[in-house]
């Protein structure tokens, strides 16, 4: 049996402009908000729609590429793995995270809706 991965993908829209920043030796990394949107039916029949928003992550080259191609409101299609991890707040408090890291993305044809 193949090893299992762990593999995401994801096909939404940019929240916001990429956040970029360098860390240690010129190592950039970016994180974005990414928004994917769902419909059902309820009970009642009538049409719900919800908007789940997900953290993405990107590091060296490929924050780079998000760096130059991607800006609020782009469509994109990506992929990558589930990461959970915890941190002190500035507060002293732990928090806990989970963020999509970001092997790779294709960016949706104009006036292409995300399913």
């Amino acid at each position: 049996m193949n090893t299992l991965k762990n593999k995401v993908q994801l096909i939404g829209h940019l929240g916001y402009d990429p956040e970029v920043r360098e860390i240690a030796q010129g190592r950039k990394v970016a994180r974005m908000s990414v928004a994917t949107h769902s419909s059902h039916r309820n009970a009642n029949g009538d049409r719900v729609s919800t908007t789940q928003w997900h953290t993405v992550v990107a590091w060296g080259r490929t924050a780079e590429m998000v760096e130059r191609m991607l800006r609020k409101g782009t469509g994109v299609v990506l992929e990558g793995r589930l990461v959970h991890r915890s941190y002190e707040g500035k507060d002293g408090q732990k928090r806990q995270v989970s963020e999509v890291v970001l092997n790779d993305f294709q960016l949706l044809a104009t006036g292409a809706k995300a399913a």
